[in-house]
């Protein structure tokens, strides 16, 4: 019997290295056999982050491997559309996460959701806790997925825990130039240049149910103009078709540039172009709306999008 510990579709660096840490918390706390697991390909970020420290990233595991003795821990996660498609609800032991619940069990569970930049603040502020001492490989992905899903704490979502964190689990990775290593991090995230353009919209997205199904995909780089001036056609091409494949009702591209904390939306058709400008005001030139410094999905996005799909 296993109890996989696992984060959601499509998984970023936060949610992977999630899984790695909050098995060793269940480990801890005497959970049967936690096995941290992945439910999709490692994108380039992630790849880099467990090559540089010499890690072997989670198993990729789909719902089949999982026995119906075993047990399951969501993390980074909730939604049930977020979730790995196919696993049984009452199989969940546990839900470890930084966003808004939506959750609805037959039984009761363990949940902790903390209102921080990321899932990896989370674990450390309850290993903080039992008093745990984080050694340096752990250490040193817990400190990446922060410096990532915080863009340095330079996102809306960053709270003065997750600076606690950084700084307390720098000392533990003996990473002295965090600012060396958010540079590289940022340039492996930004690294697109072998993906096609419906790769690119499937790298890092999530639908979500806010009324109507929206999806929504994230680019964050250190090449914004480049990126929209070379790719932008294609891009909106993609767009359409995944609109079509994953029949949602609006779909659009969030391209972030993490130096200069700055996103643009990518919108494929009048239909989003209505739906963001209400939302967050401005004129869409040349199929590109400017959002300003909005860099945060759960905190400077989605909740607009939902205010104006629910006022209908």
């Amino acid at each position: 019997m296993k109890t996989y510990v696992i984060g959601h579709l499509n998984p970023d660096l936060d949610s992977v290295v999630a899984a790695v840490s909050f098995s060793e918390y269940s480990t801890l706390m005497e959970v049967e056999n936690p096995t941290p697991a992945i439910t999709g390909d490692l994108n380039r970020e992630t790849k880099y982050v467990f090559e540089k420290f010499n890690i072997l990233p989670p198993e990729k595991i789909s719902a089949s491997d999982i026995k119906p003795e075993d047990k399951i821990i969501l993390v980074d996660h909730n939604e049930e559309g977020h979730r790995l498609t196919g696993i049984n609800p009452d199989q969940i032991i546990g839900i470890f996460d930084h966003h808004k619940a939506d959750i609805d069990f037959r039984f009761p569970i363990e949940i902790c959701i903390m209102p921080f930049g990321s899932s990896n603040t989370v674990c450390w502020e309850l290993f903080r806790e039992i008093k745990h001492p984080i050694k340096k490989e752990l250490a040193s992905l817990m400190l990446s997925a922060i410096v990532s899903d915080t863009v340095n704490l330079q996102s809306s979502t960053t709270t003065h825990k997750d600076r606690e964190a950084l700084k307390d689990l720098s000392v533990a990775a003996n990473i002295s130039d965090i600012q060396g290593l958010t540079e590289e991090i940022f340039r492996a995230k930004s690294d697109i240049s072998s993906l096609t353009d419906e790769q690119v919209i499937k790298n890092d997205y999530k639908i979500f149910d806010l009324g109507k199904k929206v999806l929504i995909s994230k680019i964050e780089t250190v090449e914004q103009s480049k990126l929209i001036n070379s790719r932008k056609d294609g891009l909106k091409k993609a767009l359409q078709l995944i609109k079509d494949q994953e029949k949602v009702d609006y779909i659009f591209l969030v391209i972030s540039d993490i130096l200069k904390i700055n996103s643009k939306l990518l919108l494929p058709s009048e239909q989003e172009a209505i739906l963001t400008q209400t939302a967050f005001g401005g004129v869409v030139k040349d199929d590109i709306l400017d959002i300003g410094p909005r860099i945060s999905n759960k905190k400077d996005i989605v909740p607009f999008i939902e205010a104006v799909l629910n006022s209908k």
